[in-house]
């Protein structure tokens, strides 16, 4: 079995951001890690009634990370360490599904997701103008969270609404047939 150590060296080895990039944590006084004063707190009570729900069933590693991930915005380090301890499941095993599927993320994200379609319809149809406009005005590149946590910035190639192009999700609603400009005006209308 890999210790913690080896699979952060093994994550940054192979281009993820692992857990080498997040928060240095220090023990509570009730055994649970502390986050770093930057990350919003973690709800550890939530989390213990989480791992409650999945108590004895095996093969349980993706409902748990997948509700973990809801509960937290992301899978932090010393989370997927709590969840290992208390699970008896091998943190390498929790790294290893947590790095092989695209739906978790391993690093924070922002309060408000952009996923912008750059497919065929859309790209022909001006988005790569709002690609360029949103990193130039807003500052966050694709693939990237904003420094203030405020938005993190996808790329997709289809969102199934070529009709709207060029189209994107904001917080799961749709926005289609916007210039560049108005798509950095709604952006920068979030709360």
């Amino acid at each position: 079995m890999s210790s913690p150590q080896s699979v952060a060296t093994q994550q940054e080895a192979h281009g993820n951001p692992g857990p080498g990039k997040m928060p240095a944590t220090q023990g509570g006084s009730d055994g649970r890690p502390s986050t770093s004063p930057e990350a919003p707190p973690i709800d550890w009570q939530r989390l213990d009634r989480i791992l409650e729900e999945f108590k004895g069933q095996h093969g349980a590693v993706i409902p748990i990370l997948q509700r973990v991930q809801d509960a937290c915005g992301y899978l932090p380090r010393e989370v997927l360490a709590y969840i290992s301890k208390k699970t008896l499941i091998p943190l390498t095993q929790l790294y290893g599904v947590a790095t092989f599927y695209a739906q978790f993320h391993l690093t924070r994200r922002g309060r408000h997701l952009l996923r912008l379609c750059d497919g065929t319809a859309c790209h022909v149809r001006g988005s790569a103008k709002a690609i360029e406009a949103i990193a130039r005005d807003l500052g966050v590149q694709p693939g990237q969270t904003s420094p203030d946590y405020k938005l993190t910035f996808e790329i997709v190639y289809c969102l199934g609404s070529c009709g709207l192009a060029p189209v994107a999700v904001v917080d799961g609603k749709v926005y289609g047939n916007l210039s560049p400009d108005a798509m950095v005006k709604r952006l920068e209308g979030l709360e």
